[in-house]
């Protein structure tokens, strides 16, 4: 694995000092074979899979394994390692190699939303998971490859920063003022108003006062629940038909399939209570600033996580709304 200073097959975790993470190393990905061009694995046509409406398949190039490998010789007494444990699963959308959210019935979204459960479930039942994140990458913009609908599920052995950050401050905001600051955030956003795109019994979307990207929407449930197990039969069903309006309508935005990641934020499992300090909601990160210019994350954004979103979130929540009640009028 290790010899004259050269590493091969690498996967394990490796310790940031500077930023107090883990970052995954897996050049076991980099393995991963460029599919012919008439080929895809996640066809049932093509006898990889089963006939399937929904469907859960580990991913063959994981990032995390539950039977992980020990890390390479290259720890010293600065240096962290520690093994990869942890695990990665696709989730197919449709047999439907170009189905998109939108495309799909409200019925079938249920069920990806009800296999989202359960998966979620039972990742967390592996006490040595400590964050379950669903999250789908779409369009080549974003670095997809694969084109079928499917989204991926991680099950990370840490608290990933960008959650431990989000917990810290709820923490501040509950000793400070008593109140869920995800609540009081959603409850100034809507009674201003102006960021609002719509809103239905369980959840509201809107972007953001602080939106880093110009579409960059939430989803937030309107009621304080920490996991997207805790809705109950009626709050999954409508969760479903959200994300498809969402998707739907930033589609509508220039008629042409929108590169996003979606990325849903839940509370960390197996790691304490949270009942007070998280808020369920969902997070998109479309790279478009126009229909035909991308927003990249250059040196101010990647090196010092200092943003700038070249838009006004005012007005461009407007074009959002616009889009959605083109999607909802064409959808009928």
């Amino acid at each position: 694995m290790y010899s004259k200073g050269k590493v091969i097959n690498m996967a394990e975790l490796r310790w940031h000092p500077f930023t107090k993470d883990w970052v995954m190393i897996a050049s076991n990905r980099q393995a991963r074979p460029q599919m012919p061009k008439d080929y895809c694995p996640f066809c049932p046509s093509f006898g990889n899979v089963p006939d399937y409406e929904v469907m859960k398949y580990d991913n063959d190039f994981p990032a995390l394994s539950q039977n992980p490998p020990e890390p390479d010789d290259v720890a010293n007494d600065f240096f962290k390692v520690d093994k990869n444990y942890g695990k990665c699963e696709v989730i197919l959308y449709s047999p439907s190699h170009t189905a998109t959210l939108p495309e799909l019935s409200d019925d079938h979204i249920a069920k990806l939303v009800d296999l989202w459960c359960e998966r979620f479930s039972a990742m967390a039942s592996d006490e040595k998971i400590k964050y379950v994140f669903i999250f789908e990458n779409r369009g080549e913009a974003v670095g997809v490859t694969m084109p079928h609908p499917h989204g991926q599920m991680y099950g990370y052995p840490f608290v990933p920063k960008k959650i431990q950050l989000e917990i810290e401050s709820a923490k501040e905001h509950i000793a400070e003022k008593d109140k869920c600051i995800y609540c009081d955030m959603l409850e100034h956003e809507i009674a201003d108003g102006r960021r609002i795109i719509f809103k239905n019994k369980y959840f509201t979307v809107f972007l953001p006062f602080f939106t880093e990207y110009p579409y960059g929407v939430y989803i937030f449930a309107n009621d304080h629940k920490q996991y997207i197990t805790d809705f109950n039969k009626d709050e999954k069903y409508v969760l479903g038909q959200t994300i498809k309006q969402t998707v739907g309508m930033i589609d509508s935005l220039f008629d042409f399939k929108f590169p996003y990641m979606m990325c849903m934020h839940n509370a960390p499992v197996n790691s304490g209570d949270f009942s007070k300090d998280f808020h369920f909601h969902i997070e998109f990160f479309p790279p478009m600033r126009s229909a035909d210019k991308i927003k990249f994350n250059a040196s101010s954004e990647t090196g010092v996580w200092a943003h700038c979103n070249p838009t006004c979130p005012e007005e461009t929540s407007k074009e959002l709304r616009k889009a959605y009640e083109k999607y909802v009028k064409n959808s009928k």
